[in-house]
């Protein structure tokens, strides 16, 4: 299983995991990878450490010092130092130049926050998709009981919905969001 780090053209960073390269390739390929913030297909992968399950024993290798001069870990008999993989070459990610470590954790835990909401609005809602305006209307009404829907709507019955005083609001909402996301 591979983890990666992902990152779309809009800056919003991700986690995707894929059963091999090919996968990745292949859903890149296909146009399966969107951003669960914005839904953009413009996706990046960003620089991760790998993370080895090793096990068994090895067979032990002569101890090479290091570059800093310091005297090398011991390798006790059986094992020996894993070599890490070469790195794989990544689009890099598409940030301010005068992004700081800090806007880039603030950034992170402002579309956590903004997924949770969604998440939250999308658990508290009923949804009564293209019939939006006409379910707003009769409860407007009073013709059916109160309670809180989601839908959608064209601009226009937006815009009537408005001249009749009813009041609603739109939230972008993310492909994949209406069912499981990881």
């Amino acid at each position: 299983m591979k983890v990666l780090n992902l990152q779309c053209g809009a800056g919003h960073g991700f986690e995707g995991w894929f059963g091999s390269e090919a996968d990745i390739a292949d859903q890149q390929a296909r146009g399966l990878l969107t951003c669960p913030v914005c839904s953009s297909h413009e996706i990046h992968r960003l620089p991760s450490a790998p993370r080895l399950n090793l096990s068994g024993a090895r067979e032990p290798r002569a101890a090479t010092p290091s570059p800093a001069g310091r005297p090398p870990e011991p390798v006790a008999a059986g094992q020996t130092r894993e070599r890490l993989p070469a790195p794989v070459p990544v689009t890099p990610p598409v940030r301010s130049p005068a992004m700081t470590p800090e806007a880039a954790a603030h950034a992170a835990v402002m579309q956590a926050a903004y997924l949770h909401a969604v998440r939250e609005l999308m658990a508290r809602t009923e949804d009564v998709g293209p019939r939006f305006a006409e379910e707003a209307r009769r409860i407007h009404y009073g013709e059916t009981e109160d309670r809180q829907i989601r839908g959608k709507t064209t601009p226009d019955e937006a815009e009537a919905l408005r001249e009749e005083g009813i009041e609603f609001f739109s939230v972008a909402v993310p492909d994949g969001v209406d069912g499981p996301v990881q």
